[in-house]
């Protein structure tokens, strides 16, 4: 993992771990952040990825930062994206393909969940409860999984899929299966009636 450390445009004097990221420390540095993983560090995101080869990684990059508030506490943020590409199945064609993932987010930190679900409620913005000891690179992966689509499919795909409901032996299989009531009709021809 190749991390970039930097601190209101310097290098950061304080490192910064983005497993056990102090979320206040960060954004009162206005430091920055950045890496590229392989995406066998995301245990989750790695499972939807059906190439299995390991050669796929996750860039990311994150910057922290303080807002000022007139009569009370600095708001605590976070700008944040990521990006990264899995080997999906096309549900159109049933074809490999590659699917990419990004997002570009910010984050409003606060104090408790008791005031992250109250503003959660009143405001469009990501509202995240800070700790001195924060995963960075969870959010991350929980992010990117939300990226992913219900169902990928090729801008267009590479063969056209079969558009038929049956395949070409279907008819043969419903002949060579007898018909129940003709034995009823034998009979009922064998009894006079």
């Amino acid at each position: 993992m190749a991390n970039d450390i930097k601190s209101g445009g310097k290098r950061a004097a304080q490192p910064f771990n983005a497993r056990h990221l102090d979320i206040v420390a960060f954004a009162e540095a206005g430091a920055s952040l950045s890496g590229e993983d392989p995406l066998s560090h995301y245990a989750r995101l790695s499972r939807e990825d059906l190439d299995g080869e390991g050669k796929a990684v996750v860039r990311w990059q994150t910057q922290g930062r303080s807002e000022p508030v007139a009569g009370g506490a600095p708001e605590i943020w976070l700008d944040l994206q990521a990006q990264t590409e899995l080997g999906m199945q096309c549900q159109r064609c049933l074809e490999p393909m590659r699917q990419a993932l990004a997002f570009e987010r910010s984050f409003r930190f606060v104090r408790d969940e008791a005031t992250a679900e109250q503003l959660d409620e009143e405001l469009e913005e990501d509202v995240l409860v800070w700790r001195k000891d924060f995963d960075l690179q969870a959010l991350v992966e929980d992010e990117l999984l939300m990226e992913l689509p219900v169902a990928p499919r090729h801008e267009v795909c590479p063969s056209t899929p079969p558009m038929q409901v049956q395949t070409h032996d279907f008819d043969a299989g419903e002949q060579e299966k007898p018909n129940p009531f003709a034995a009823l009709k034998a009979l009922k021809k064998n009894n006079g009636a």
